[in-house]
């Protein structure tokens, strides 16, 4: 089982998502937690690491915890995914290990690895991905 935290970031109707280098699918930013790391601090130097923002101290909120089968992993293999939202400063760019940022809605999901279909799941029950203007 692969355990990792992810951060869940809706910009106008749409869920952000990256491709890691030599990926077909998108996941989202965030990653394996290092020995000793609790969820807050994994998620900061993963989301700095991956596109290169700072998450907000204190605005770390939890959404759930979903389980799927790994993407590009030997048969058999799980991920653990913990969801948080949390505010942040600065413009989501790729870096590191990711070639691109993209948003993604709901009716784009098949772009997503099977943990980040499920994260959008839950985007959409806590009522992140709604329109911020409808009927524009």
């Amino acid at each position: 089982m692969l355990d990792v935290v992810a951060w869940v970031h809706a910009v106008d109707g749409k869920m952000l998502a990256v491709r890691a280098r030599g990926r077909d699918l998108l996941y989202l930013p965030g990653g394996k937690r290092e020995p000793g790391e609790g969820d807050w601090a994994a998620l900061s130097r993963e989301v700095r690491e991956e596109v290169g923002v700072e998450l907000r101290t204190g605005t770390l909120r939890p959404l759930g915890v979903i389980e799927a089968p790994a993407h590009d992993q030997p048969d058999g293999v799980r991920v653990r995914m913990a969801c948080f939202t949390a505010a942040h400063t600065g413009m989501p760019t790729a870096g590191g290990e990711i070639d691109e940022c993209v948003l993604v809605g709901p009716d784009e999901r098949k772009l997503l690895a099977p943990a980040s279909r499920l994260a959008l799941d839950l985007a959409l029950e806590h009522h992140l991905l709604e329109d911020p203007a409808p009927g524009l």
